[in-house]
């Protein structure tokens, strides 16, 4: 397996949001989470993608546990490894498409040549070549989403979770952003793990979890 949680559990003061998660992701696999809000859904992506830590349990990628590291450690494997993609696009508005692409591979101190030409090359995979040097207000919704997963894919990562990341589009983009999903999971072998209250596009995954009351049911 490529990700394993066990035994995941978080609350927030009394109240106990995660209550003993166990779940596996295989490599290239796309896996649906669903269920009502309050469930516990993105609390466990966030704990997943180390935005935040559980109280009991842990995470592994490919058997490294990162639930267990911290501080430039853990900043530098979610860089390396882990890709995010989120309702919203979160661009940087001062900067171009591209600009804003590069962002993680720049963080990461990669070679200036090597990711430009990648971002390049994902652009060009993601139809928003034209888009190269226009800032984000001068782009559509579905376009400025398309510029967020270039960026979450940018620096090759292993895994990437996505929150609700067709909720801000309209019904024509978000099923254009779902059926591009399967085609990078087809060109690059991408494995996304995704949090959805689109029933249609969840149905579409390898897998759906369900959440209920804390607990994947």
């Amino acid at each position: 397996m490529l990700l394993e949680a066990k035994g995941i559990e978080k609350s927030y003061n009394s109240l106990s949001v995660l209550k003993g998660i166990d779940m596996s992701i295989a490599p290239a696999e796309i896996v649906s989470i669903v269920g009502a809000s309050g469930a516990g859904k993105s609390t466990l992506l966030q704990i997943l993608g180390t935005l935040d830590s559980p109280d009991k349990g842990h995470v592994s990628l490919s058997g490294e546990l990162y639930t267990q590291m911290s501080g430039k450690k853990l900043s530098h494997f979610r860089n390396e490894y882990i890709g995010f993609i989120f309702q919203f696009h979160n661009l940087l508005p001062e900067f171009t498409a591209l600009e804003n692409i590069c962002m993680p591979a720049m963080i990461g101190k990669k070679d200036p040549n090597q990711y430009k030409k990648r971002a390049e090359e994902l652009m060009e995979l993601l139809a928003i070549e034209h888009r190269k040097d226009h800032k984000p207000s001068q782009m559509s919704g579905g376009e400025q989403q398309r510029a967020a997963v270039a960026r979450a894919l940018i620096n090759n990562p292993k895994v990437i979770f996505a929150d609700e990341p067709s909720g801000n589009l309209d019904s024509v983009n978000a099923e254009s952003l779902h059926e591009l999903f399967f085609d990078l999971r087809k060109e690059l072998d991408q494995t996304f793990v995704i949090v959805t209250h689109n029933n249609e596009f969840a149905e579409m995954a390898d897998r759906k979890l369900e959440m209920k009351d804390g607990l994947i049911i």
